[in-house]
């Protein structure tokens, strides 16, 4: 068995995978084909098969596959391959070519969370050499989790039915190489209000889409208040409270005319123990009896409500295995963590699997212009991947 490498060699290694990864464009409204056939190659050249559970389409594709023995009690370690877009934002650099400048690698997706992806696969050759592991790692690649972590459920379902029972996830959304056991849920929503045409000036021959959304999205912002006003006093989420915010809304197509359509999504954070639906309950009722009244006026109007996404939340595990596993990995003996965003942690944890959050970056710089991560991050990552690697070896 040839020795470990060091952490530099690691890292540099990490470092030039994580160029290859930032040049595929995998903005999440396009295909991340590309970048998985990427891994299967050089999966492949390991003689490692990964299999693909594709979305409805084709169009794009999770991954997953086994470093190791077939055998129960591994380590699954989970990420995302789509970006959120570059549209508009001042970039100093090309987004898509990996660019270091003052110990920083800016690029889109360097931190969150192709970093993380690029450690796991710079390890492989060192996870899929023969007799080196007595415990497998698992790598699992998502797609979506951007647009509302729509990918990662139907591998989750596969590895859950598939493979012998892990003893934890690890999903390396940036932390800063820090563990993290509770994320806020989140649930979204398409709202489409259909009014009736007219000239602007005989509001009594039509019904303006947008009026009536605007009463919706009040409600909404009433109910965003009360939760603020709500707030557990010892939550560790910052903000404390579920948070509700109206991120897009379109309608109209000119100023004297009441408007015929209306659509507006929002979304709904929840921590561990808040029940959405029973938040949201009122909003919908209200959205039911405003449908009916629009169609008693004109049979084609209306409001149509259609859940977009909905991933769990993900609660601290008391003793959890997960966590004591990434605590001894990156030497963290800090204090417990949340964080507010979403994440696909929820997902493995509500499927039954252990499940923690640790990985390299700061989601401070993450969808943002110039979005990087440190080299120094990359290098904590290579020593978490390396000690992983004796743990399931049995050396430490």
């Amino acid at each position: 068995m040839t020795p470990l490498p060091s952490v530099d060699a690691l890292a540099a290694d990490a470092i030039a995978l994580l160029a290859r990864l930032v040049a595929f464009d995998t903005t999440s409204r396009d295909s991340n084909l590309a970048l998985i056939a990427f891994v299967e190659d050089r999966l492949r050249a390991l003689g490692v098969t990964a299999i693909r559970v594709p979305n409805a389409d084709g169009s794009k594709a999770n991954l997953y596959a086994t470093l190791g023995p077939a055998s129960a009690g591994g380590v699954v370690l989970s990420g995302h391959t789509d970006v959120v877009p570059v549209d508009g934002q001042p970039w100093t650099s090309d987004p898509f070519t990996l660019t270091e400048r003052d110990g920083r690698l800016y690029g889109r997706g360097t931190c969150d969370m192709k970093g993380f992806l690029a450690l796991a696969l710079a390890g492989a050759p060192v996870f899929a050499e023969p007799d080196r592991l007595t415990r497998p790692i698992h790598l699992a690649f998502s797609y979506d989790e951007e647009v509302g972590c729509l990918g990662a459920p139907a591998m989750i379902a596969e590895i859950a039915r598939t493979l012998p029972r892990p003893a934890a996830v690890i999903v390396g959304e940036p932390t800063n190489m820090e563990v993290v056991h509770g994320h806020k849920g989140i649930t979204s929503y398409y709202v489409t209000v259909t009014g009736h045409e007219a000239h602007s000036s005989l509001t009594h021959l039509g019904l303006s889409a947008n009026m009536a959304a605007i009463g919706l999205m009040h409600s909404l912002t009433m109910i965003a208040a009360r939760l603020e006003d709500e707030a557990a006093p010892h939550s560790p989420f910052m903000p404390p409270h579920a948070t509700l915010t109206i991120g897009q809304m379109q309608g109209g197509t000119a100023v004297n005319i009441l408007a015929r359509q209306c659509t507006f999504v929002f979304d709904l954070r929840c921590p561990p123990g808040t029940d959405p639906d029973t938040i949201l309950a009122p909003f919908l009722e209200e959205t039911r009896i405003l449908d009916a009244a629009m169609k008693a006026r004109f049979p084609d109007a209306g409001v149509a409500v259609v859940r977009r996404s909905r991933t769990p939340a993900f609660a601290p595990e008391p003793d959890g295995e997960a966590e004591r596993i990434a605590r001894r990995l990156a030497g963290d003996n800090g204090p417990p963590r949340v964080v507010p965003y979403a994440a696909e942690a929820g997902q493995f944890q509500e499927a039954g699997f252990s499940t923690v959050i640790c990985g390299p970056g700061s989601i401070e710089q993450a969808h943002q212009p110039n979005e990087y991560v440190e080299r120094v991050q990359m290098e904590r990552g290579a020593a978490f991947m390396l000690r992983l690697a004796e743990m399931l070896a049995g050396t430490r």
